[in-house]
C-alpha cells in the first residue's frame, strides 16, 4: 500500500545535542575524505573475495533539526536534534544479476548512525563494521538468487538489475542560512495552537513547526562524489472534533517552504486556523453522505492528490517489473492513457510554481543521478516512466527519480508531478459546468470536493487495483438552485483506467499540494500540481467510523457556555 499524507504529527521525539548547527568546511572535508578512504579500502579488499562486490556506495545524511510542538497556546515539546545517518549499499555479482534481484532488494543496504563528532578513526570504524555486515548479507542473498534463477521459470522481464550511469562530482560547502532560533519556533507554535483554544467543540489540537538544515554526502566505487545541502521548514496545524454519531472529524493545514521567511504571514495563517474551526463546526452538523456514482468536480488541490495516487504511482518504473505488480501501464507505451488535452510532467528541478515552494525538489536523486524533468505523458499519450537505476523492459537507464528515505533502497518515485491542460475554462465557470453535467445525466446532484487529507493506492496483483482518496470538505451541488450542502464521511474510490477515462475538462488555474508520500522506499517529500477537474462520473463510498459518543462533560472553562461542545 502506498500512502500520501500532508500531516505527520503524533508522537514527536526530540533529542538534545550540544553540537553546532553547521560544521566548518575543513571538518566537512574530513567526513568526505574518511568516507572515500574507507570506500577505497573496502573495494580493494572485498574485491579479492568470491563473489566480489561490483558496486559499493556510502550515503551520509548530516541533519540539524529544530522543532517545537504546542497545543492550546502552550508548549508541549521543544528541542534540537542532530544526527548523521549512514547507508551502505552493496551489489554482489554483476549488473545483469545481483543480490538485489526480485524480492531481495533489502539485502543490498545496511544502515546505521555515524558519530556526529569529526573523529576520523571513529567514523572509519563504523563504516568498516557496516560494510562487512552488508557484505555478508549481500553474499548470502546473491547465492540464493543464483539458485532460484536456475530452478524457477523464466521471468517476463529479464532486464538487468542495475543500470550504467555517468559518475557525478559536486561538493557544495556553501553555508546554509542558519535555522530559526528555538525561541522563535516556540513563540510561533504557542500562537498558532492558541487559535483553536476558544472553540469547545475542538476536542484536540496541536501545532508542529520543524526546521531542518541538512547536508548529504554520497560516494561510490563508480567515482561519484557529491556533497549537497538542503533546508526545509514545515508547519502543521491540526484540530479534531467528533459528531454525535461517533464520527471523528479532522481539519489540517500544512505549510512547507525552504525557510521560515517563505511561510505565509502570521495573519494569513491565523485566518486559515479560524477557517479550520468554522469547518469543524459545520462538519459536526453536516449529514452523512450516501454512496454515489455521478458527476463530480475536484478543486485543484483535490485533483493534485487524485493524480498523485491514481496515476503517479503507476508511472513509477519498478511497478512495471516483477510478477507481483499489477503493471497497469506496462504495455501501454505510445498509447493513449489520458484525454488528449492532458500532459503530465514530473520535474524535481523546479523549486517553486506560482509563488508556492514545491516539496519534491532535489538536485541529485538517492543514487547520485542528476534530477531531470520527465514528460511521462504528452497530450494523453504515455511516453516513459519514472526511472531509478533499476532497468525495465524498453528503458535501460535512470532519469533521476531513484528516491528513498534514509535506511531504504531507492526506487523510482515521484518528485513534483505537474498536470497541465489544453482544454480549460475559467475556474469561475467550473461549478456551472458541473451542474450542466448533472442535468445531462438526470442525477439528483453532483459532488464538489474542495479539500482532501490524502489517499492511498494498491498496485500489486494480490490486491484489487484500486485507489482511495480521502476528502475532508465535500458538497452536494444541486441543479435546481438550492444552496450547496456540506456532507461528511465519504471517500472517493475506484480503479485507475476507468477513472482516467471520465475526465471532461479542467479549470484554468493550477493548485499545489505538498505532502509526504510513504511507499516501499520509505517516506519522501513530494508535490503534486493540477487544475480543477470535472469528471463525468466518480464513485464514493461511506467511510467507516466508531460509535464513541462525544464527551459528556464540557471542556474546562466552558461549563456555562451556550455551546458546550459536548453531547447535548
Amino acid at each position: 500500500m502506498i500512502r500520501l499524507q500532508f500531516f505527520i504529527l503524533g508522537t514527536y521525539c526530540i533529542l538534545i545535542s550540544a553540537q553546532s548547527a553547521v560544521a566548518q568546511t575543513a571538518r566537512e572535508d574530513l567526513l568526505l575524505r574518511t568516507m572515500q578512504q574507507e570506500l577505497t579500502r573496502a573495494q580493494k579488499e572485498l574485491g579479492k573475495l568470491d563473489p566480489a562486490p561490483y558496486y559499493i556506495s556510502y550515503t551520509v545524511h548530516d541533519d540539524n533539526s529544530e522543532a517545537a510542538v504546542g497545543t492550546l497556546g502552550t508548549l508541549v515539546n521543544s528541542g534540537h536534534y542532530r544526527r548523521r545517518a549512514i547507508d551502505v549499499v552493496m551489489r554482489v555479482g554483476t549488473p545483469e544479476l545481483d543480490n538485489s534481484h526480485g524480492d531481495s532488494r533489502a539485502s543490498a543496504i545496511t544502515s546505521g548512525a555515524l558519530p556526529i563528532e569529526d573523529d576520523a578513526d571513529a567514523i572509519a570504524h563504523v563504516l568498516w563494521q557496516l560494510t562487512f555486515t552488508e557484505y555478508r548479507k549481500a553474499q548470502q542473498a546473491y547465492l540464493n538468487i543464483k539458485t532460484k534463477t536456475q530452478v524457477n521459470a523464466k521471468e517476463e522481464d529479464t532486464s538487468a538489475d542495475f543500470s550504467k550511469e555517468s559518475p557525478q562530482s559536486r561538493t557544495e560547502y556553501a553555508q546554509l542560512a542558519p535555522g530559526p532560533e528555538q525561541s522563535t519556533l516556540e513563540k510561533l507554535v504557542r500562537s498558532y495552537s492558541a487559535g483553536l483554544k476558544s472553540y469547545p467543540y475542538v476536542y484536540s489540537s496541536a501545532a508542529l513547526l520543524t526546521s531542518v538544515n541538512s547536508r548529504s554526502y554520497f560516494v561510490s566505487t563508480e567515482g561519484t562524489k557529491l556533497v549537497t545541502p538542503s533546508a526545509v521548514v514545515r508547519l502543521v496545524i491540526e484540530g479534531q472534533t467528533r459528531a454525535d454519531d461517533g464520527m471523528d472529524l479532522m481539519r489540517v493545514e500544512t505549510f512547507q517552504n525552504q525557510s521560515l521567511d517563505h511561510l505565509p504571514s502570521q495573519a494569513e495563517i491565523g485566518a486559515r486556523v479560524q477557517k479550520m474551526a468554522t469547518d469543524l463546526k459545520a462538519l459536526r452538523e453536516a449529514p452523512v453522505a450516501e454512496p454515489f456514482d455521478g458527476p463530480a468536480l475536484l478543486s485543484g488541490r483535490a485533483s493534485a492528490v487524485f493524480f498523485h495516487e491514481v496515476l503517479g504511482h503507476r508511472l513509477e518504473a519498478q511497478r512495471q517489473r516483477g510478477e507481483r505488480e499489477g503493471q497497469t501501464f506496462t504495455k501501454k507505451i505510445n498509447e493513449q492513457v489520458l484525454p488528449e488535452f492532458l500532459t503530465v510532467t514530473d520535474d524535481p528541478t523546479r523549486h517553486s510554481l506560482g509563488g508556492s515552494d514545491l516539496s519534491g525538489w532535489y538536485e541529485y536523486d538517492a543514487e547520485g543521478v542528476p534530477a531531470k524533468p520527465v514528460e511521462v505523458i504528452k497530450n494523453g499519450i504515455l511516453k516513459t516512466f519514472l526511472m531509478s537505476r533499476m532497468p525495465i523492459q524498453g528503458f535501460s537507464t535512470s532519469n533521476g527519480h531513484g528516491r528513498a528515505q534514509a535506511g531504504f533502497m531507492p526506487t523510482g518515485r515521484q518528485g513534483n508531478l505537474i498536470v497541465t491542460s489544453s482544454r480549460t475554462v475559467p475556474d469561475s465557470e467550473m461549478r456551472q459546468k458541473l451542474i450542466e453535467e448533472v442535468k445531462k445525466q438526470s442525477k439528483p446532484y453532483g459532488l464538489y470536493f474542495d479539500d482532501v487529507a490524502g489517499g492511498f493506492t494498491l498496485t500489486q496483483r494480490e490486491a484489487p487495483q484500486a485507489f482511495e482518496v480521502i476528502p475532508i470538505m465535500v458538497y452536494r451541488v444541486y441543479p435546481d438552485g438550492r444552496p450547496d450542502e456540506l456532507v461528511r464521511g465519504v471517500d472517493i474510490v475506484g480503479t485507475p483506467l476507468a477513472a482516467m477515462n471520465r475526465i471532461v475538462l479542467t479549470g484554468d488555474k493550477e493548485a499545489v499540494f505538498n505532502g509526504i508520500c510513504g511507499a516501499e522506499s520509505g517516506s519522501v517529500p513530494v508535490a503534486a500540481v493540477a487544475p480543477s477537474i470535472l469528471f463525468s462520473e466518480i464513485e464514493v463510498q461511506k467511510r467507516k467510523h466508531s460509535l464513541d459518543r462525544p464527551p459528556i462533560l464540557p471542556p474546562p472553562g466552558f461549563e456555562n457556555s451556550a455551546d458546550k461542545g459536548g453531547k447535548q
